[in-house]
């Protein structure tokens, strides 16, 4: 043992926070097992360190005797006497039974135990310094891979990404900096380790209320949130303060507060959506921009039925289900969507509707109808456009032309007439 090594404890108890206490009592407990290897079974050995040259020496507390029966228990009177003259039979004298050659074996047993306790200390570090720490967002550089997870270097620890809390839509390079959210310290096989997470909604509120100073000082209220790590989230706010936008505020001013965040979650889109006590209102919001016609609320089983037109299906369901499976986790209800299903007429019923409703006008005969559909013309509105001559080439119209033009312009006026009573009225 030399000043090196008093150097080396130095070094760890800077670089880790180690007290130097605690690595001079791990040295001193190693130095004390190397001692009874090499000197014996002595009695109530005990070995110190000068804490200037780093030199060891061991001693054992020996009893004076005038017969030494054994030389690792006792010490004969004149032995006793030439280390102190005042020595008498039966006194515990410290003598060094420091053996040959004792720094190089004793350095090794210190540097063994001297590793195992500074993991010790360590990982009791970590607990002590991260048990309070759970919930914050924490900054370090990716170490390595093992299997899926990952290893994050902290500056003085090491914490654990598992592959459980990664975004599956992240790859991480080894030396990249990234930030997480400090899941949990759990106690495990090999002691303390720090979770982190980046999938946990909590990852996202946290971002908020570090970049939302109204969501911080409380002014704002997150309600809830609902998340497909790498896709989408749904956060709903609320606010007490009328004269406070929530939304807007989340949003901030040209949206920079919101990009942010998205930037951070590597394009994740985010839904920052208003909160209501009214479920309808609510479920209204989160399905935004979709438009709902009818919004059906079964209070007893918390679930909603919702009908939409078919073009809004596809934006009010989203990708693979997404937008209503994340408004459901969101409000707590069970949320159901259906289109509003539209008739939709064949050919021939198309043409039968049109032959009727030209059959209807008075004047006009089946026949007369059913002709005028073949040859494309299949409403009152197109036959006010053709002139009398014209429709007289049709086959089954000829000389009958001029009536059905006049019956159209007759039926024409009697709609406009009848429209201008109900306004009258």
């Amino acid at each position: 043992m030399n000043a090196d090594f008093l150097t080396v404890i130095e070094f760890w108890e800077r670089e880790k926070g180690i007290s130097r206490d605690v690595l001079v009592a791990a040295v001193l407990e190693a130095l004390v097992s190397a001692a009874k290897k090499a000197v014996g079974p002595a009695r109530e050995l005990r070995c110190s360190i000068d804490p200037k040259s780093g030199d060891i020496k061991a001693f054992a507390k020996l009893v004076v005797s005038d017969r030494v029966v054994s030389k690792h228990d006792q010490i004969s009177l004149p032995e006793a006497k030439r280390l102190k003259p005042d020595a008498n039979v039966g006194d515990e004298l410290d003598v060094e039974v420091t053996p040959k050659d004792f720094g190089r074996i004793a350095s090794q047993y210190a540097k063994q135990s001297l590793l195992q306790h500074i993991r010790r200390a360590e990982k009791q570090l970590i607990f002590n310094e991260f048990k309070d720490r759970v919930g914050d967002i924490v900054s370090g550089t990716v170490r390595r891979f093992e299997r899926s997870d990952v290893t994050i270097d902290l500056g003085k620890y090491e914490a654990l990404l598992p592959n459980r809390e990664r975004v599956p839509t992240e790859e991480y390079q080894i030396g990249e900096r990234i930030r997480c959210f400090v899941k949990a310290v759990e106690n495990g096989a090999h002691g303390p380790e720090i979770i982190l997470s980046r999938a946990d909604p909590q990852f996202v509120i946290k971002l908020f209320q570090l970049e939302v100073s109204e969501i911080n000082d409380n002014t704002i209220e997150i309600k809830g949130i609902a998340r497909e790590p790498g896709f989408r989230t749904k956060l709903a706010v609320w606010t007490r303060d009328e004269k406070v936008d929530p939304v807007g505020a989340c949003v901030g001013l040209r949206g920079q507060r919101v990009k942010n965040i998205v930037r951070e979650l590597n394009n994740e889109k985010v839904d920052i959506i208003r909160w209501d006590p009214n479920i309808r209102n609510f479920i209204t919001n989160a399905l935004a921009p979709a438009k709902l016609k009818t919004v059906e609320v079964d209070e007893s089983s918390r679930r909603v039925r919702i009908m939409v037109n078919e073009d809004q299906l596809s934006l009010a369901i989203g990708k693979r289900g997404q937008n209503a499976r994340l408004t459901s986790k969101l409000t707590g209800w069970q949320v159901d969507i259906d289109a509003e299903r539209v008739a939709h007429f064949g050919f021939e019923e198309q043409v039968a509707k049109a032959v009727g409703n030209l059959a209807s006008i008075p004047g006009i005969t089946p026949d007369q109808a059913a002709a005028l559909v073949h040859y494309g013309h299949t409403s009152l509105e197109e036959l006010l456009q053709i002139e009398a001559g014209d429709l007289a080439e049709i086959t089954g119209i000829g000389d009958q032309a001029q009536g059905i033009v006049d019956a159209a312009r007759a039926e024409a006026a009697r709609r406009t007439l009848k429209i201008g009573e109900n306004q009258a009225q």
